[in-house]
């Protein structure tokens, strides 16, 4: 079991590398205000949230709001309730973090799910949340999705641990959750980066932080010609649509900068051994592209361009189209969809682990 310490005050942060901080403004600073961050979905890409975390801080960046969706939900609430050392809080989790931790094996009488939340709620009880989401620090909103209606449920009032619990139901590993007469799963089924939110919640700025490779153009190359491959592929390039069509929608009318975090690959999805290198990666690679930039009104502000459109970071760039999904090569592939039987006790019943690319 996890054990966390409590952060102190005086504990000297962890040394990482990073790139040099800035000595003035830099382009966040320069945002209009309200900005709100939000907090895309990933599984255990989330640790790259936490490197993000510590370049923004280094440069004394705090949104006005924070919006997050299933992992991004669980890091953003931990950073609204400490805003002033939020990374700090993040790194000791996420350093410490194992599979057991998260996916906890139960009986499957019901058939709902593989896994128990329970694990998630122990996560949630120690990481120094308030019960109720308008106690916390900086205004929060959890994204979900209404299994019923499939519309995204923005969650930004009432009890804290079932809207994260909401957030990051994944269908078919951890149990949907009932609130407030209405069930919810996963928001990153409808939502993965819910910039949509922000718009809709009255941000005059967008600062996205998402977890790796799902925001960022895929290399060019074709997916081996298999069952599991061509699924894989097929599901990047669901989520990659999604993802685009709504960074355009909002950087039509917003400034929308999207953090890089150097990450280029999914790790298995129970595997958080990779936690250490996502936030050192992040760390760096979302500091070199804060200290460059430049805002010069809306439009969409990130690293990596797509072959229909230019990178945004100086004052002298207009807003470009959005990227043409349908005929861009995409081929980011993910692990292959296998299934392994396990069993923890003798009484219990099996449980089939599905191994699939994006979680949480």
């Amino acid at each position: 079991m996890m054990r966390l310490a409590r952060p102190q005050e005086s504990a000297p942060p962890r040394r990482r590398p990073r790139g040099p901080a800035s000595t003035g403004p830099t382009g966040l600073h320069a945002l209009p205000r309200p900005v709100a961050a939000v907090v895309g979905a990933g599984g255990v890409l989330g640790a790259a949230h936490v490197g993000v975390g510590h370049a923004l801080e280094e440069r004394g960046f705090v949104p006005d709001m924070i919006i997050g969706t299933s992992v991004g939900a669980l890091n953003g609430a931990i950073a609204a309730a400490h805003p002033d050392r939020a990374a700090q809080w993040l790194d000791l989790i996420w350093t410490e973090l194992r599979r057991r931790d998260v996916y906890r094996l139960g009986y499957l009488s019901s058939r709902v799910s593989l896994f128990t939340d329970r694990g998630l709620r122990r996560l949630i009880a120690r990481a120094g949340l308030p019960m109720r989401i308008e106690d916390l620090a900086v205004p929060f909103t959890a994204v979900a999705t209404d299994l019923l209606t499939g519309a995204p449920a923005l969650l930004d009032h009432g009890d804290l641990e079932s809207a994260l619990l909401a957030s990051a139901a994944i269908p078919g590993v951890l149990p949907p959750v009932d609130r407030g007469g209405r069930t919810f799963v996963d928001g990153g089924v409808i939502a993965y980066v819910p910039v949509l939110a922000a718009l809709e919640a009255g941000a005059a700025s967008v600062v996205v932080v998402p977890t790796g490779p799902e925001s960022a153009p895929p290399p060019p190359t074709v997916p081996r010609l298999r069952a599991g491959a061509i699924a894989a592929r097929a599901a990047v390039l669901m989520l990659r649509h999604q993802i685009e069509r709504d960074l355009w929608e909002v950087s039509r009318h917003l400034p929308t900068v999207v953090l890089p975090t150097g990450t280029e690959d999914w790790p298995a999805p129970w595997d958080f051994g990779h936690s250490q290198r996502l936030i050192d990666a992040a760390s760096l690679t979302a500091g070199r592209f804060v200290d460059a930039l430049r805002i010069d009104g809306p439009g969409l502000y990130r690293a990596e361009p797509g072959p229909n459109e230019t990178p945004k970071g100086t004052a002298d760039m207009a807003p470009k189209e959005p990227v043409d999904m349908a005929s861009e090569a995409t081929s980011q592939e993910m692990s292959h969809v296998t299934s392994e039987v396990t069993s923890e006790r003798s009484s219990q019943r099996s449980a089939h682990t599905i191994r699939s690319g994006v979680l949480l």
